[in-house]
C-alpha cells in the first residue's frame, strides 16, 4: 500500500525547524489572523457557527496558503482546523504540509490534534489558549474532553498528581505546538518584545466581538 505523500517522513522525524526568526512569524502570523482570517470568521459567525478559524502558510514565504473557519452548521466535525484542513488538500496543487505552518486561533481541541498529526503539518501555532476558549469565547469542552476522554491515571497517580499532568505534548515526534506568548519569549531584547507584546495584544483585541466576557 502506498501512503499519501502528506506522510512522507511525518511518523519517523522530529518536526522540521522553521527558519525565520520570532519576528518574522510573528509578523506573518498575525497578519493573516488580522487580515485573512477575521473578516472570514466574522461572516461565519454570521452564519450561525463558533469563532474559530485556522490558516495554512507556506514556510518558505509566510504568504497565506488556505484560510478557512468552523462551518460547524455544515458537519459538527468542521471545526475551523479541520475545515482548513478539508480546503487545504481539496487544492489538486497543495504543497507538501510538511513544509507548510499551521495557525490555529485557538489552541486545537483533541479532534483537531488528530487531524493536524494524520495530515502531515509538523508546525503549529495558536493565539488563544485552551482556557482562553472557555474563559472568554464560552467554550470549555477542548479541556474537559481531553481530561475525561484522554487523560488516564498512571500507578501511584492521585487526582492531585494527574491534574498536574499535560494536556497533551506539545512537542512530539508529529508536529510541535507553541502559543503566541511562547513565541513571544523567543524574541531577542526586551524592548522588542514589548513591542510584539504590544502587537498581539492589539489582534487579539480585534477579537472582543466575538468573546462572551471581557478579561
Amino acid at each position: 500500500m502506498t501512503l499519501p505523500k502528506y506522510f512522507s517522513g511525518s511518523s519517523k522525524t522530529d518536526p522540521k525547524p522553521v527558519h525565520h526568526s520570532a519576528t518574522a512569524l510573528l509578523s506573518a502570523l498575525l497578519s493573516v489572523a488580522e487580515h485573512d482570517i477575521i473578516p472570514k470568521m466574522r461572516q461565519g459567525v454570521a452564519d450561525g457557527n463558533q469563532a474559530f478559524a485556522a490558516a495554512v502558510l507556506s514556510q518558505g514565504d509566510l504568504a497565506p496558503v488556505t484560510v478557512s473557519v468552523n462551518k460547524a452548521v455544515e458537519s459538527p466535525l468542521l471545526h475551523g482546523e479541520t475545515s482548513c484542513i478539508r480546503d487545504f488538500f481539496a487544492d489538486p496543487d497543495h504543497p507538501p504540509s510538511r513544509e507548510c505552518i499551521f495557525l490555529s486561533t485557538h489552541e486545537p481541541c483533541s479532534l483537531c490534534l488528530s487531524g493536524i498529526t494524520w495530515t502531515g503539518f509538523q508546525v503549529v501555532y495558536f493565539m488563544f489558549t485552551y482556557e482562553d476558549s472557555r474563559d472568554l469565547f464560552g467554550v470549555g469542552r477542548d479541556i474537559d474532553i481531553l481530561e475525561e476522554v484522554f487523560r488516564v491515571k498512571a500507578p501511584g497517580d492521585d487526582e492531585e498528581s494527574l491534574k498536574g499532568r499535560a494536556l497533551y505534548n506539545k512537542k512530539n515526534r508529529f508536529f510541535a505546538a507553541k502559543s503566541m506568548w511562547e513565541l513571544l519569549d523567543e524574541v531577542e531584547g526586551e524592548e522588542e518584545r514589548k513591542k510584539w507584546r504590544t502587537e498581539v495584544d492589539r489582534v487579539r483585541e480585534l477579537y472582543r466581538e466575538f468573546m462572551i466576557s471581557t478579561p
